[in-house]
């Protein structure tokens, strides 16, 4: 257990400001090995979104959770880097859930609240903590939020903001070391989502042509961005260009490179 440790501090420690963590998700073993190799790469997270699709699922916790974690322990055994898993929701029972992605060498992780009454969403932050400090590792949760991602179209987005910041401010009270805030991409939004949970606190999500850069997010205050399934759907968008190339006549991109 005592790598597991070594790696999950490495992982809290990566949220420490100036400096900010980026995460380009992953979705199985290769993915995760051609990341980790990528020069200045320093952790690892994975995107069930994006696992769940390349089993055939839906997002939203319908993949099996065994067939989840079996895919998340294979991504962790395959890279000498600390993972953060996605842990949706928690399957009905989020300490119960961190307790086996820790089994299969997971240090972090990402739980939903969806909105659940914030007393039981605090709760399950707590039991999350819990599996982590019964595991003797200081398991990083970046505790999500989804009162950006589940609002209704045209609900007034001050009081998004202070909502999001009334459930994050809980989660850190409860030991989240920082707190995830999907569905957020305005440099205002970001910036008031700092404002109210500190520097080095707030997380969000890339979403193409629509964030702002790593740089500004890093003078903003944010510790972690990451990709969700975005990157999943770039691969995808690379192997469908070619595959439309080649039956249009043409050939693969010259740029191709060995990566397996």
């Amino acid at each position: 257990m005592t790598d597991l440790a070594t790696r999950a501090r490495t992982l809290l420690d990566l949220h420490r400001p100036p400096e900010l963590l980026v995460l380009a998700n992953v979705w199985d073993v290769v993915s995760a090995r051609v990341v980790a190799a990528t020069p200045g790469v320093r952790a690892l997270a994975t995107a069930s979104h994006a696992i769940a699709a390349t089993f055939g699922y839906e997002d939203g916790e319908q993949i099996p959770l065994d067939l989840h974690l079996d895919m998340v322990g294979r991504i962790a055994r395959a890279v000498d880097l600390p993972v953060s898993m996605d842990l949706e929701a928690g399957y009905g029972d989020p300490g119960e859930t961190a307790r086996r992605a820790i089994g299969v060498g997971v240090v972090g992780g990402n739980l939903e609240d969806q909105l659940r009454p914030l007393d039981d969403a605090v709760a399950a932050v707590e039991a999350v903590l819990r599996a982590g400090r019964d595991a003797g590792i200081d398991f990083v949760l970046n505790a999500r939020t989804d009162a950006f991602l589940l609002a209704e179209p045209g609900a007034d987005r001050g009081a998004l903001l202070a909502e999001a910041v009334r459930r994050g401010q809980a989660y850190l009270a409860a030991g989240a070391p920082v707190v995830f805030v999907p569905g957020v991409v305005s440099r205002e939004e970001i910036a008031g989502l700092v404002a109210g949970l500190g520097r080095g606190r707030v997380s969000v999500m890339s979403v193409p042509a629509a964030s702002p850069p790593g740089r500004e997010l890093a003078e903003l205050g944010v510790a972690r961005v990451s990709t969700g399934p975005f990157t999943q759907r770039v691969a995808l968008t690379a192997l469908q260009d070619a595959a439309a190339e080649l039956v249009a006549g043409g050939t693969l991109p010259g740029a191709t490179r060995s990566l397996s």
